[in-house]
C-alpha cells in the first residue's frame, strides 16, 4: 500500500492516534488515524503511514491495547445531562448535545415523545438551530401517531390517529430537519402518513404498534417501496422504532409485527433499533437478532433520558414524570420503561458482552446509522476525505479520547463511556 501524501507540514489541527482500528465491520490491527483539517487523511495499517511526511501532527497518545472507532452515531435519544429533547430550553439542549459529543455520540437524532400540538411545535422550533448548527442530524419524532394499546411511556392522552394537517405544520416548523418518525401501522390513514413522510424525505419508522404481521409487514414495504420512488439512496431505508419495545411479544400462533420486522430485516428490506443496555433486552435477545439479522441490519440506539450521566433521582420525559432506580427508567404513574440511561458507547460495551464482535457491534452504532441518514459520505467510518469524528476506546471498550470534525473533546467528569 502506498504511503499516503501528507508531504507538506501539518496544520496545528492534526492528530495521529495508533491502536486496533475497528471501522466498516473489519478489524485491522497495529493501524494508524491521521486526522488533517477537520478530515481523516489516513486510516489504516502502520506499515502504509508514510509519519515521516506528516511533520507536526500532534499525537494522542493511547493506552495499551486501545481501539479506534469511527464516531458514534445515535437515531433515538430524548436528552443526557439533565437536558431534556421534549421540553427543554436551548441551553438545557446544548448541554445535552455537548455531553453526548464529549462521550462519544457524535452524532444524533434529538428525539421528541407525543404532546399536543404546540408542545411538539415548541420543541422543534427549540432543537431546529441546533440542526442548523450542525450540532445534531435532525429530529425525530417519537409519535404521536401511535398506539394506545402499546404506548409505553408515551402519554396516551395525546395520542392521535394520522393527521395531515398536524403532519404538515411540524414539516413546515422542521425546515427539513425532521428526519425520522414513529409511526403505528395499523391506524386509519397510516398508508397516507408514509407517503407524506417519505416525500419529504422523513425516514418512517415502525414502532409503538399492535398491529399483526401481515399489516406491520405490508406497511414496511411500502414505506421501503416509497423511499426507492422518491430516490432517497440505496442506503436509506425504513426502520424499526426499539424493535420488541412497544409492541406484542413474539408468539409462535400471533407472531405480531417483531415477526415481519424480523424477516424484513434478514431480507435488508429494513434496520431494526435495539436499545442493548442490558435493561430493555436481555443479552441472549440482542445476541440473537445479530446472528439472524446480521449486524448490516442492525442500529445500536440507546433511547436515553434526561437522566443520562447523572445519579438517581426523580426525572420527566417530556410531560412524564420518571423515577431512576439503578439506572432504570421507569413512569411513576405505572412502572412502565421511561427511555434509557446508557450512553451508546456503554450499550456498544453491553452489545459485545453479550457475544456480538466488537466489529458488528461497532458497524450498527456507525456506519449502519449513517446509511440511514444518507450521511455514509461523510460520516460512520473511517476512510480519507470523511469527517474526522474519532473515539478511541481502551480494552474493555472505556473512553479515551473524542475528536468531533478533528477537534478533540474532553471527556465528561466521571463517566467512564
Amino acid at each position: 500500500m502506498p504511503s499516503p501524501d501528507l508531504r507538506a507540514a501539518a496544520p496545528e489541527s492534526s492528530y495521529v492516534l495508533a491502536g486496533t482500528l475497528i471501522s466498516d465491520g473489519h478489524t485491522t490491527a497495529d493501524a494508524v488515524v491521521a486526522v488533517a483539517g477537520g478530515r481523516i487523511a489516513y486510516a489504516g495499517p502502520r506499515r502504509g503511514f508514510g509519519a515521516a511526511g506528516f511533520r507536526g501532527a500532534r499525537e494522542i497518545t493511547l493506552p495499551p491495547g486501545s481501539s479506534i472507532l469511527p464516531g458514534l452515531i445515535d437515531l433515538h435519544c430524548h436528552g443526557a445531562a439533565g437536558g431534556s429533547f421534549p421540553t427543554g430550553g436551548s441551553r438545557a439542549c446544548r448541554d445535552a448535545v455537548d455531553f453526548l459529543h464529549r462521550s462519544g455520540t457524535t452524532t444524533l437524532l434529538a428525539s421528541l415523545v407525543t404532546a399536543p400540538a404546540e408542545e411538539l411545535l415548541r420543541g422543534i422550533g427549540v432543537l431546529r438551530p441546533l440542526a442548523d448548527e450542525g450540532l445534531i442530524a435532525g429530529i425525530h419524532a417519537e409519535g404521536p401517531f401511535l398506539s394506545p394499546a402499546r404506548c409505553g411511556a408515551q402519554n396516551p392522552e395525546w395520542l392521535r390517529i394520522p393527521d395531515l394537517e398536524l403532519l404538515d405544520r411540524l414539516l413546515r416548523a422542521a425546515g427539513g430537519t425532521l428526519r425520522t418518525m414513529t409511526y403505528a401501522p395499523e391506524l386509519p390513514g397510516a398508508g397516507r402518513l408514509v407517503s407524506t413522510l417519505t416525500a419529504n424525505g422523513v425516514t418512517p419508522s415502525l414502532g409503538h404498534t399492535d398491529a399483526d404481521a401481515r399489516t406491520a409487514a405490508d406497511s414496511l414495504t411500502g414505506a421501503a417501496d416509497s423511499l426507492r420512488a422518491v430516490g432517497a439512496g440505496a442506503g436509506r431505508r425504513p426502520t424499526v422504532t426499539h424493535l420488541f419495545n412497544g409492541m406484542p411479544p413474539l408468539h409462535h400462533r400471533s407472531p405480531g409485527p417483531a415477526a415481519a420486522c424480523l424477516r424484513l430485516a434478514a431480507s435488508g428490506t429494513v434496520a431494526v433499533e435495539l436499545i442493548g443496555d442490558g435493561v430493555h433486552l436481555d443479552p441472549e435477545t440482542v445476541r440473537m437478532v445479530f446472528e439472524l439479522v446480521g449486524a448490516d441490519n442492525v442500529v445500536l440506539v440507546t433511547d436515553s433520558m434526561a437522566a443520562t450521566g447523572l445519579p438517581d433521582g426523580d426525572y420527566e420525559l417530556g410531560p412524564s414524570a420518571v423515577v431512576v432506580r439503578s439506572g432504570v427508567a421507569a413512569l411513576k404513574s405505572n412502572g412502565a420503561l421511561a427511555g434509557g440511561t446508557a450512553t451508546l458507547l456503554e450499550v456498544v460495551r453491553r452489545t459485545i458482552g453479550a457475544g456480538v464482535a466488537p466489529e458488528d457491534a461497532v458497524k450498527a452504532a456507525t456506519l449502519v446509522p449513517a446509511r440511514i441518514l444518507g450521511l455514509e459520505d461523510r460520516i460512520g467510518s473511517l476512510k480519507p476525505g470523511l469527517r474526522a469524528d474519532v473515539v478511541a476506546v481502551d480494552g474493555d471498550f472505556g473512553l479515551t479520547a473524542v475528536l468531533r470534525g478533528g477537534q478533540p473533546l474532553t471527556r465528561p467528569a466521571g463517566v467512564r463511556a
